[in-house]
């Protein structure tokens, strides 16, 4: 199967209350996108001071020593810890340019970020939904019936949720239009 590689990758968010279930759903997404021959990346924002390393590392002592990036390297993987100490929390759209090159990054958490996202909404956390205050919002799943003027996915309907990215992103699968028609919204990242 074709996909559509491009030098910015269509970029999509997932965000909703802590204990919602979003790293789940993402996962379950991601693994129909891979299905459907999309090559995907994500990034998930994590709780402040949360640290790959461990002190006492020799990678640690690196990044103590004042590097400002320590690549780890092993057999099966590498990853790449970047210190921007004082400088602002970067935006996804900048982290995303640093990945290497797929067609979908999905993104968890940065709920202000201007990218699409869906919110995933469980009232029995007894928190308010996001999508009032963030326009961003462009559709919500929950297994509650709520009043929301934006598209609402069932949690347990994951290739449906897959094709609303996919739709949404306006991404062709197999050089032939999604199973939900040509995106009017056109969502890419502008990475260059």
């Amino acid at each position: 199967m074709t996909s559509n590689r491009s030098a910015s990758p269509a970029v999509f968010g997932f965000v909703g209350r802590s204990g919602s279930g979003k790293t789940t759903l993402i996962a379950q997404v991601i693994a129909h996108l891979r299905i459907e021959g999309f090559s995907v990346a994500a990034i998930k924002r994590a709780h402040d001071g949360f640290d790959l390393d461990q002190p006492g590392k020799d990678s640690h002592r690196l990044r103590e020593a004042g590097c400002r990036e320590v690549m780890v390297v092993g057999d099966r993987r590498w990853a790449l810890l970047h210190e921007y100490r004082d400088d602002p929390e970067p935006e996804p759209l900048a982290l995303a340019r640093r990945m290497a090159t797929v067609d979908i990054v999905l993104v968890e958490g940065f709920k202000s970020a201007p990218i699409p996202m869906i919110e995933v909404y469980r009232p029995n956390l007894g928190r308010p939904p996001l999508w009032p205050e963030f326009k961003t919002v462009v559709a919500v799943v929950t297994d509650a019936e709520i009043h929301c003027p934006r598209p609402i996915l069932a949690p347990d309907d994951v290739r449906g949720i897959a094709s609303f990215v996919i739709d949404y992103l306006g991404l062709l699968i197999g050089n032939i239009s999604s199973p939900l028609g040509p995106s009017p919204h056109g969502w890419r990242s502008d990475l260059e």
